[in-house]
């Protein structure tokens, strides 16, 4: 019986959406390892677009849920149709999508809030002991979505780990190859381009936080 993942994207592009690389990475694991998946995005504007070839802001508007379609190749719906009684687990890339669309912790760090679309199905899951993996800059999130406690990492950057043990999480340390799991919770964590000097260094992590997330959805499996 192959489960169902919902996968969350967050724009198309790593410096104001979700990291192109580390969203086809995941999807292409999880396809690899039979699981179905649905992706979702807030059907919101992006806080700004990216120049990503100069890194300079452009004068445009830009819509989460459109942008992320691209990356989706079109399959995507809007994070509101998202019923966590239709899947077994949730997947979410990084990029700063995730600290600028999915929430504001890119401008308010330790104060930050979470979209709220995003954080009602991501507590849903939480809520319902389904697995969670929290890719990149995602885990900082984790606090909003399991409260004080939650275990996770973003790698070693410590301005961020100091701003996430402020919110609650306790941050450990972790290699752009390795997993951090928080038992209790079911949720894995990787810091991919939070540490990864190359693709594959990326997809080393990734692949195993997908294929832990997917080992857990069998745990109650009869």
């Amino acid at each position: 019986m192959s489960k169902k993942v919902a996968v969350i994207l967050s724009g198309s592009g790593v410096y104001d959406g979700a990291e192109i690389h580390e969203s086809v990475i995941t999807l292409l694991r999880l396809d690899q390892r039979g699981a179905q998946v649905q992706c979702f995005a807030p059907n919101i504007s992006q806080l700004h677009v990216i120049n990503h070839l100069t890194g300079e802001e452009m004068p445009e508007s830009r819509n989460v849920l459109v942008e992320s379609a691209r990356i989706a190749r079109g399959n995507i719906k809007d994070i509101r149709e998202a019923d966590v009684e239709d899947f077994d687990a949730l997947i979410v890339p990084g990029g700063f999508g995730a600290a600028k669309n999915l929430s504001n912790f890119a401008i308010e760090g330790a104060g930050c809030t979470v979209q709220p679309d995003v954080l009602a199905l991501a507590e849903a899951f939480a809520e319902a002991g389904k697995p969670v993996g929290l890719i990149c800059i995602s885990p900082a999130l984790a606090a909003k979505i399991y409260g004080p406690g939650v275990t996770c990492t973003i790698g070693n950057d410590a301005d961020t780990a100091t701003a996430m043990n402020k919110m609650g999480a306790t941050h450990e340390d972790c290699a752009v190859t390795d997993i951090i799991e928080d038992k209790a919770r079911k949720l894995v964590t990787t810091p991919a381009y939070m540490l990864a000097q190359n693709i594959s260094e990326a997809a080393s992590g990734i692949n195993k936080l997908v294929d832990r997330v997917l080992e857990l959805t069998h745990e109650n499996d009869a």
